[in-house]
Parts: C-alpha cells; sequence; structure tokens
C-alpha cells in the first residue's frame, strides 16, 4: 500500500476557490443534510475539488472544503489521505491504479506493477508527455477478474504484462480500447462462457405474463398513481362538507328482486323467486352550464388561466391541471428543487413561477402537507422569494439555481 502524504510545496498552487457553478454545485450537497451535519458532504466536495483541481487535490482545495463546510483542516485532510479516491499527487491524463490486493497479487499483479514501472516510473510520477501516472491501491471488487487496473473511470481486467503493455501503447496513440476483460470473457462469467441458465425458457419472460409485460406494469402503476390522486381529491371534499360523487352503476347490472314482506304470498321471510336480469340503460349525462373548473374556498386568488384542481379546501393554493400554453416553468431553477421534487409539484398542480410567487403563508403551510419526504423545504429554501425573482425573468447562472442569500 503507498505512503499517502501531500505533493511537496514546489507543485503546490498558492491558492484555490471553486468556481461559480461548483460553489452552487457544492450548496445543493450541503442542503442534503440536517443543520449541523453540513460536514457529511466532505467526501462530494472533495471529489468536486480535484475535478476542477485537474484530477488532484492541491492542499489549498483541501483546506477550501474545510473553510466551506466549517470543518478543521485536519479532520479534512484525514479524509482525504485515507481514502485513495483522492489524488494527493498531480495525476496523468489517464492515471492508473493497480490492485495489489491477495487474490490480485497470486494472479499476477506485481508483474502489472512491474509494467508501470518500466513504462511511466515510480508511483506518483507524472511521464514527461503527461499522458500516464499510476498508485498501487487496495481491493478495487474485480477479484474473479484478477490481476486488473482501474484508469480513470474504467476497469481494465484479465491482464497480462504483454495485453497490459499494449493497452498502455494504444492509449498512448489516442487509440480506442476496450474495457472490462481483456480475455475472451463476458463479465465475471467463467473462461469459456457460462455452464448455467443455458435453457432460454428460463428466462424468456414467461415469470411474468406473456406479452408486453413492460407496458402493462407501466399501466398498472399508472392506474394506481391516478386512484391515489382521485382518493385525495375526494377526501379533500369531505373534508369542505361537499357530497362525494355516487359511484358509476355498470349498465349490464342484474336488478335484483324484491324482497316480499312477511306474510304476503307465501311464509314470513321467504324470498321470491329472483327476477330475470334486466339490462338497465344508463341515463345520458347533461352537459355541465361551465367548465369543470374548481376553485378555493369562496373563489378567493383563483387568477391563474387554465383549469384548476384544487379546490374547495380552504387555505390551498392556486393550482393547475396542466401548465398555461402546454408548457410549465423549469421550477428546478428554484435553488432546492431537483426533478423528483419538481415532478411532485407538478403532479400537485404547481407549474409556473409566479403560482409560488403567490403563496402566502398559510398556502405555505397547505402545500407543505403535500410534500411527502419534502416536509419543510419550501420555508427553509425560500421557494416564494425565488420565484418572485424567476417570474420577472431573472435567470441564475447555474442549472441548480442560486442559494438565497448569497451575494
Amino acid at each position: 500500500m503507498s505512503v499517502r502524504r501531500l505533493a511537496p510545496d514546489s507543485v503546490q498552487p498558492g491558492a484555490f476557490a471553486f468556481s461559480k457553478t461548483n460553489d452552487n454545485w457544492a450548496d445543493a450537497q450541503i442542503a442534503k443534510y440536517p443543520r449541523g451535519r453540513e460536514a457529511s458532504a466532505v467526501i462530494p466536495l472533495l471529489w468536486k475539488a480535484q475535478e476542477q483541481a485537474g484530477g488532484w487535490l492541491p492542499q489549498k482545495a483541501i483546506e477550501a472544503v474545510g473553510r466551506k463546510l466549517g470543518m478543521p483542516y485536519m479532520r479534512v485532510f484525514e479524509i482525504a489521505t485515507f481514502y485513495t479516491m483522492f489524488n494527493l499527487q498531480p495525476a496523468g491524463e489517464h492515471f492508473i491504479q493497480v490492485c495489489g490486493t491477495v487474490p490480485c497479487h497470486i494472479k499476477g499483479a506485481r508483474d502489472i506493477i512491474k509494467v508501470c514501472e518500466d513504462v511511466i516510473g515510480p508511483q506518483s510520477t507524472v511521464t514527461a508527455d503527461g499522458k500516464f501516472s499510476w498508485l498501487e491501491v487496495e481491493c478495487l471488487g474485480a477479484c474473479c477478474n484478477a490481476p486488473m487496473v482501474q484508469i480513470n473511470f474504467d476497469y481494465y481486467e484479465d491482464l497480462t504484462p504483454e495485453n497490459f503493455a499494449r493497452l498502455l501503447d494504444d492509449l498512448r496513440a489516442g487509440r480506442k480500447v476496450n474495457t472490462g476483460p481483456q480475455v475472451d470473457r463476458s463479465c465475471s462469467e467463467p473462461l469459456g462462457g457460462g455452464e448455467t441458465l443455458k435453457d432460454k425458457a428460463l428466462y424468456d419472460g414467461s415469470a411474468v405474463g406473456r406479452g408486453d409485460w413492460q407496458q402493462r406494469i407501466a399501466a398498472d402503476r399508472e392506474a394506481a398513481r391516478t386512484a391515489a390522486e382521485a382518493a385525495e381529491v375526494a377526501k379533500a371534499a369531505a373534508a369542505s362538507g361537499a357530497a362525494a360523487p355516487a359511484p358509476a352503476t355498470r349498465p349490464d347490472a342484474p336488478v335484483a328482486a324484491p324482497r316480499p314482506p312477511a306474510g304476503e304470498g307465501g311464509q314470513a321471510g321467504r324470498a321470491a323467486p329472483a327476477a330475470t336480469p334486466a339490462k338497465v340503460t344508463k341515463p345520458a349525462r347533461a352537459a355541465p352550464a361551465h367548465p369543470p373548473t374548481l376553485r378555493r374556498k369562496g373563489g378567493e386568488g383563483a387568477t391563474a388561466t387554465g383549469p384548476l384542481i384544487a379546490s374547495t379546501v380552504a387555505d390551498a393554493p392556486t393550482l393547475l391541471a396542466k401548465p398555461r400554453a402546454g408548457k410549465g416553468d423549469d421550477l428546478k431553477l428554484i435553488w432546492g428543487i431537483g426533478p423528483k421534487l419538481e415532478k411532485l409539484l407538478n403532479r400537485r398542480g404547481v407549474w409556473h413561477f409566479d403560482q409560488i410567487a403567490a403563496w402566502t403563508d398559510k398556502e405555505l403551510a397547505w402545500i407543505d402537507t403535500k410534500m411527502e419526504g419534502f416536509k419543510g423545504r419550501a420555508v427553509r429554501d425560500q421557494w416564494v422569494e425565488q420565484s418572485k425573482k424567476l417570474a420577472t425573468g431573472w435567470r441564475p447562472d447555474s442549472a441548480v439555481g442560486e442559494k438565497p442569500g448569497k451575494t
């Protein structure tokens, strides 16, 4: 295992600061953790700092992460020096991590290390052309295909000194290379192919039903989601005192025969013979005098155009069944709202910045009850204040928005 030390002062830059885009990204990572637990974001912030610095972590970058998280520098140094995913020395364009743990060792890792020493030089040395540097690391988790190396983000397995040397030549020349096993092996199957599950009938989809089972499962999930939303609307209507809609009657439902009273037409309590099932014609529903538009209690504040989906419930904001002109605003520009939260807001009827900008304190409290898994986010991240700014046409520099209160 290599010794983990900072690079010498001669190669250390004099300063480091996150770019504005990366600073916004870092704020979004920190926001994932509760107040007082911001230090939990130290690993992703170190990773982003390493990326910005060109593949390694200068001392000033480690200190910048410590300041960002309010951590003592030594605590950040402890983490950066422990994990080999963080490079403490300048790295080449192709950074090679050689697994030297027991399975790789007994399968020839020492021969792979010898190639690195001959072609590149000692560990943490960058070649004169800047193409390569290497480091011996602990287990990379591909023991079945030992020996192996990781080069940047890809694994190269089943190595020999010969095919590894060719691999380095191809990388230096910019030629296309194959990742994964470097022999005739699929993934981690035995050499020559697998010996089990060869009968295709075992995995032809019969276990989940014939036909387009993926489409059927997707339809079932959509039906369940629609039913859940309908139940929520019915619950809201019941809370407001409105009559729940009567269940629809099937046109072909049989008509049950009436039960005669005691003493008429026979013994008491004996039912008359069942009548022959008759077809019942469902009466045509009269066209509504107005479109099915529901507004807030009292109709107050329903200023948005388009069909509304809520609500006679007190304190509910204006919600739209669909976005205006068929296209909603990019709510992810509100700092703290990601793709998952944007979809949840859309399902709740929130599509536009001006909707959020108009929320009152009571409406904020109401919408908070609908944010499963995200309670408190609207107030904590100041959605209303951000939306007022976005509704004017202003846009942040970053796709994740701009943290409230930043200058």
